[in-house]
């Protein structure tokens, strides 16, 4: 299994996601599922249900206090795997690579776990499902990562960061209608997101365009023209910002 996940954190590097390192799951993924009212589980049984006991947390812990040790053990968790990913990028052979890369796997399985234990005790905390979500679209786990990421903006649907990452998975498993909606949304309201997720739109194109993975080629010819217009609009619309007056000075 971690050479597996291993696996999917190069693949996911080749692709150019155009995602910020933040926050995978070494011993297993929370499940997806689809449904609202799941919670992320970990191990090969499958997804662990809400009100399953959890025997990691003591039972003198109350829900709060129990969710909030977990989710700073899991930043903790999630930044290290940050550094182990930033080592792996500037290893110098591929030995060093995959054994950095390793290191990755085990902090992001680490991390999960303990934001799984965080909404194990507080369902509602979208910052966990936020990390959840993140962890899964840097594994390749792209279904469970939507899935997270619809629960993060059921709660918090303001936050568009985890509108463009949702949108990253959504290009992963070739879902463009969706992605393009979401590219509008954020170009409308986030341009740094917006001008992020075009990188990997164009990545999306390129390597469908060697491989096309099962796509039509009408469907790539489509998206092709699409990112085509809403690039001339983007440079457009940057260059006229760049080109508008300064605001005056308040007197």
């Amino acid at each position: 299994m971690r050479g597996m996940l291993v696996s999917c954190l190069v693949l996911l590097a080749s692709f150019g996601a155009g995602v910020h390192l933040a926050v995978a799951g070494g011993q297993g993924y929370p499940g997806g599922g689809g449904q609202m009212g799941g919670r992320p589980g970990m191990g090969g049984s499958g997804i662990q249900q809400p009100g399953n006991e959890s025997t990691s947390t003591p039972a003198t812990d109350k829900p709060d206090a129990a969710a909030k040790k977990a989710f700073t053990a899991g930043v903790k968790s999630l930044n290290r795997a940050r550094e182990y990913e930033e080592a792996a990028a500037k290893a110098p052979n591929p030995d060093k690579k995959a054994a950095a890369l390793d290191k990755v796997s085990d902090a992001y399985g680490k991390a999960l776990d303990q934001f799984t234990e965080t909404l194990r005790n507080k369902g509602d905390m979208f910052e966990a499902w936020n990390n959840v979500g993140y962890i899964h679209l840097r594994l390749g786990a792209y279904n469970e990562s939507i899935d997270d990421y619809n629960h993060t903006l059921a709660l918090k649907p303001e936050l568009l960061e985890a509108v463009e990452h949702r949108a990253e998975a959504y290009m992963a498993v070739d879902r463009l209608q969706d992605a393009e909606a979401a590219y509008m949304d954020l170009f409308n309201h986030a341009r740094p997101l917006a001008d992020q997720l075009m990188v990997s739109m164009q990545n999306w194109l390129e390597s469908h365009r060697a491989a096309a993975n099962g796509m039509r080629a009408t469907d790539i010819d489509a998206f092709d023209k699409w990112l085509q217009e809403r690039g001339g609009i983007a440079k457009q619309t940057a260059s006229t910002s760049a080109a508008a007056p300064a605001p005056a000075s308040p007197q």
